[in-house]
């Protein structure tokens, strides 16, 4: 989405550079501030700069983004884009020889300035991909420079022109004058972006944007009906006790990415990870809640038995493993002391997918699940009916389901279909 303000007149084409600095200046500074989006600002400014004789044809800004699974993120401008490309990098793209040889490893590790003549590379400028690629584009010259924010976190910014002769002294100073202030405008944006990737990361996207929303209150939150699915490795203190500690992190990693990953594809919200185990629900304001709940199940128990098959070829244990699930009304939002907080769901449901949990260890199976569940997905016909347990806490015995033959969840259909 473009921003909306006014482009410059076309009077400062005939005003001095220091007018054409300060109108420039003067909008970074003023007319962003409603703008939340960092490349809206990059796609704007640069059309403000050739609108007042600056020749930019191409730029980018280079961040690191404090993201569990990304490095960080380019965002692209050329000449005629109405949008910038956003494209982001993991975490091996620094150990890179395309990285290593580029001019953004040189800004990031002290660098001040770097500035290429594309029109006269030297031979070994001549091998390095990135100017190769420039210059096929048409390009003169290029710039990078550092974004310096505060705590010494750095950045880069670049410009590239396709002008014959490459930028003048006069562009390169109202360009190297926009710095501070570009640093400052991208600063707040990557900060607001990290908070709530930060938020995400640890309580999960729906959490994080009630959190956001000012949710941060003690007791306060709202009553939903959910599908609640608990989940719990076996004998993980006798592996613990057995295994490097390395190989514990891997399994728990490995273990977490094959039962997260498919209770998020199908609409499941993780809310917490306890020791080794997890607390997902899948709202029932979502359509097909239920019949996605047992989608993820089995899309996760063929991975835990793909995860198995590489353990048990390296001479390691397979891992088992218990799910419970159930299905009622929780109350979703703020647990805590005054000064420690969590955003988590409590209520008498969420009890009973724990004790069904610690059920699977009695009956054997991996995954229980109660008449509530299996009849609200209307899948009773394909289950096997273990009777009626007596749970601890609960006053009432509750009738118990597990898969037929004790095999994975059934095959209901694929998101998408």
């Amino acid at each position: 989405m473009q921003m909306s303000s006014q482009a410059p007149s076309p009077s400062l084409e005939e005003g001095n550079w220091a007018a054409r600095r300060r109108s420039v200046l003067d909008w970074l500074i003023i007319e962003t501030r409603n703008e939340r989006f960092i490349d809206n600002i990059l796609v704007e400014m640069c059309e403000r700069l050739q609108a007042v004789g600056v020749p930019v044809a191409r730029a980018t800004l280079h961040f690191r983004i404090n993201h569990p699974q990304w490095l960080g993120a380019r965002i692209l401008w050329r000449k005629g884009l109405a949008e910038a490309e956003i494209d982001l990098y993991d975490y091996g793209t620094q150990n890179t020889a395309l990285y290593l040889n580029s001019p953004l490893y040189v800004i990031n590790n002290g660098g001040t300035e770097v500035r290429t003549n594309l029109e006269a590379l030297t031979e070994e400028q001549s091998q390095n991909s990135l100017y190769a690629d420039l210059k096929a584009e048409g390009l003169t010259e290029y710039i990078a420079w550092p974004l310096e924010h505060t705590l010494g976190k750095r950045h880069v910014v670049t410009f590239t022109t396709d002008r014959e002769g490459g930028f003048e002294d006069e562009h390169v100073g109202l360009l190297s004058d926009l710095l501070p202030a570009l640093a400052l405008v991208s600063e707040i944006r990557l900060k607001n972006r990290f908070v709530r990737t930060l938020l995400e990361t640890y309580v999960g996207p729906h959490a994080s944007e009630q959190i956001l929303a000012g949710a941060t209150t003690r007791g306060s939150g709202v009553t939903v009906g959910a599908a609640i699915l608990i989940c719990d490795l076996r004998d993980f203190t006798k592996l613990s006790d057995l295994w490097p500690r390395d190989d514990v992190i891997d399994l728990l990693n490995g273990y977490f990415d094959a039962m997260s990953e498919p209770i998020e594809r199908y609409g499941g919200e993780i809310l917490k990870f306890m020791g080794d185990g997890l607390l997902a629900i899948f709202p029932l304001s979502k359509a097909d809640a239920a019949e996605n709940l047992l989608q993820a199940i089995r899309e996760a128990e063929a991975a835990i038995a793909l995860l198995n098959k590489d353990n048990v070829q390296k001479g390691r244990e397979p891992l088992g493993y218990g799910i419970g699930v159930h299905v009622g009304d929780v109350m979703y939002g703020n647990i805590g002391s005054r000064r420690r907080l969590d955003f988590t769901v409590i209520g008498p449901a969420v009890n009973i997918a724990s004790r069904l949990e610690s059920l699977t260890k009695e009956t054997k199976r991996p995954v229980l699940l109660s008449r509530a569940f299996v009849e609200l997905a209307g899948c009773a016909s394909s289950m096997e009916h273990l009777g009626s347990y007596p749970v601890r806490g609960i006053g009432e015995p509750i009738e118990v389901f597990a898969f037929s033959g004790n095999g994975p969840a059934p095959v209901l259909r694929v998101v998408g279909e």
